[in-house]
C-alpha cells in the first residue's frame, strides 16, 4: 500500500514537501492563484453566493477547500494500483485553514466520517493560512437580497426532485445546491430545474450550481478512481458553505428515501463501503457532530428517511407537477450504459435494470402504476423475456429477488439486516422504524419483480 499526502496551497509553491518515508507519495496541490483567487472551481462557487448574497462564512470557505482536497484524494488516487486489497486506501490531507486549531479538535472525527463513507485510511492535518492570503469572493451584490428559509441538495434525481416540489409547495424559499458532474446528471438537474422555475413563475428561485474539477494528472503516474464514494462530503460541504453565509441558524435538507439511506446490501458478501453510505444515518449524524464541534449553526436533515421511495413520490404534494417532471430526473447509477455498450438509438438514458433503477421503477408502480412511467429505459420491459443473471441486465433484479424471498421466510430478518451497512448506535429510539422502511421498501421492488424471470441463459 502506497500512502499518499495531498497537500493544499493557498499561496505560490516555493518549498515542496518532501516524503518521510519510503512509502509515501508527496502531492503539492495549488488551490488559489497568487492574487487570492480560489482554482478548480471553488471561485465560481463563492461568486455565484455572493451574488446571491450569502457569502459563506471564513469556516464555510475552509470547508470547501478541505472538500476539494477529499475530492482529489477520492477521485485521484486509484484503489486498484495503490492499495493491496484493491480497495482501502491510505490517504493524508494537509489542509491551509482560517483557524487551525478549531480544525484540529475535529481531526479525529473527520477521520471517522471519511473512513465510513468510503473505507480509506485517512489522516488530516492543519495548518494556518499564509499570512498574505485574503479570500478573493468576485461578483456583484444582488440589489435585493434574498431571504432564505434553508439549504436543499439538488442532485437532478427524483427524491431531490419530491424534496424540492414539497418544500415549494410548503412555502420555504430554499437555496438550491447542485453540483454539476457528468453530463446525463447535469441534463438532469437543468431540466428539473428549469421545470420547477416555470411552474413557480411567480417565485424566482436561487440555485448554486457549483462543479469542483481537477486535472486528470493531479497525482502524477497514478490513475483516477472512478468510485467517487467520497462525492457526498462535496454536496454537503457545499450545502454548508451556502448555509454559513445566512448568518444564522439553518437546516440543510438532503432528501433521500430510506431503503437507499440504508442501502443495505443485496448480497450477503458485499458490506461496509463496497456499498454506498452517502446519507446513512450514521454519516449524516457524524456531519451533525462535525458542525457543533465547529461552531457552524446549522443541522443536516434527510426528510424522508422513514419514508419508502413510492411513498415518497404518492406524498407528493403536487402530483401533476411531479409527473410532468419525472421524465427529466435521473437515477440511473450509469446512464451512459447503452452508449458505451454501441446500441443504435439509445444515448444518455436510464438502463432501467441497475438497483437504483429497479427501486424507481418500482416506487413509480407503486404510486401510479407501471403504465404512467413515462420515463426512457434501455431494457424497456422487465418481464417481456428471461433476463440473463450472467449478464448486468439480470444480476441486481435476480438479487432483489433473493432477498425478498428471504425476507419473506424469515420474518423480523430486516431488524438485524439494517445493521450491516453501517453502525445505528444514534438511531436507537428510531430502530423500529428503519427496519420497517426497508421491509417496505424491498416489497415495493419485490411487487415490481414479482412475474419477472430471471435465469442463466
Amino acid at each position: 500500500m502506497t500512502q499518499h499526502t495531498l497537500v493544499g496551497h493557498l499561496a505560490s509553491i516555493e518549498a515542496p514537501r518532501t516524503a518521510v518515508s519510503s512509502g509515501e507519495v508527496v502531492t503539492d496541490l495549488s488551490l488559489a492563484t497568487p492574487d487570492g483567487r480560489l482554482q478548480h472551481g471553488l471561485a465560481n462557487v463563492l461568486r455565484d453566493l455572493n451574488e446571491l448574497g450569502v457569502p459563506p462564512a471564513d469556516i464555510g470557505v475552509d470547508l470547501l477547500v478541505l472538500a476539494a482536497l477529499v475530492h482529489a484524494a477520492d477521485t485521484r488516487v486509484s484503489r486498484t494500483t495503490e492499495s493491496q486489497d484493491t480497495w482501502t486506501r491510505e490517504l493524508d490531507l494537509v489542509v491551509p485553514v482560517s483557524d487551525p486549531d478549531r480544525w484540529r479538535q475535529a481531526s479525529g472525527l473527520l477521520a471517522t466520517m471519511l473512513s465510513f463513507l468510503t473505507g480509506d485510511l485517512w489522516r488530516l492535518s492543519f495548518v494556518p493560512r499564509p499570512s498574505a492570503f485574503k479570500v478573493v469572493v468576485g461578483g456583484k451584490k444582488p440589489s435585493d437580497a434574498k431571504t432564505f428559509d434553508q439549504v436543499s441538495l439538488f442532485s437532478g434525481g427524483l427524491d431531490s426532485l419530491v424534496g424540492a416540489i414539497d418544500a415549494l409547495e410548503a412555502g420555504i424559499t430554499p437555496i438550491f445546491v447542485s453540483h454539476a458532474s457528468e453530463g446525463a446528471t447535469s441534463e438532469s438537474q437543468n431540466a428539473c430545474f428549469n421545470g420547477l422555475q416555470a411552474h413557480y413563475s411567480t417565485r424566482p428561485l436561487s440555485r448554486l450550481r457549483a462543479w469542483i474539477s481537477l486535472p486528470e494528472d493531479t497525482v502524477k503516474d497514478v490513475g483516477a478512481e472512478p468510485t467517487t464514494r467520497g462525492r457526498s462530503f462535496l454536496f454537503i460541504a457545499l450545502g454548508i458553505a451556502a448555509g454559513s453565509g445566512l448568518g444564522r441558524e439553518f437546516v440543510l435538507e438532503v432528501p433521500e428515501n430510506g431503503l437507499i439511506a440504508l442501502n443495505v446490501p443485496l448480497d450477503v458478501l458485499r458490506l461496509g463501503s463496497l456499498s454506498t453510505r452517502t446519507t446513512h444515518p450514521f454519516y449524516l449524524a457524524r456531519w451533525n457532530e462535525l458542525l457543533a464541534a465547529l461552531e457552524i449553526p446549522g443541522a443536516v436533515r434527510n426528510p424522508y428517511w422513514n419514508q419508502t421511495k413510492g411513498e415518497m413520490v404518492l406524498g407528493s404534494r403536487n402530483r401533476a407537477l411531479l409527473e410532468k417532471l419525472v421524465p427529466a430526473s435521473m437515477s440511473c447509477s450509469s446512464p451512459a450504459k447503452a452508449r458505451w455498450q454501441g446500441l443504435q438509438g439509445h444515448g444518455l438514458e436510464h438502463c432501467g435494470y441497475c438497483v437504483p433503477c429497479l427501486i424507481r421503477r418500482a416506487a413509480i408502480a407503486r404510486a401510479w402504476g407501471q403504465e404512467r412511467d413515462l420515463t426512457t429505459y434501455t431494457l424497456a420491459h422487465l418481464s417481456a423475456r428471461p433476463l440473463d443473471t450472467r449478464l448486468a441486465e439480470g444480476q441486481q433484479a435476480r438479487s432483489f429477488q433473493v432477498s425478498v424471498a428471504r425476507l419473506a421466510a424469515n420474518p423480523g430478518l430486516e431488524r438485524l439486516l439494517i445493521h450491516k451497512p453501517g453502525s445505528l448506535r444514534d438511531e436507537k429510539a428510531r430502530l423500529p422504524e428503519l427496519a420497517a422502511v426497508y421491509r417496505r421498501g424491498m416489497d415495493e421492488v419485490g411487487a415490481l419483480l414479482a412475474n419477472v424471470i430471471t435465469k442463466p441463459s
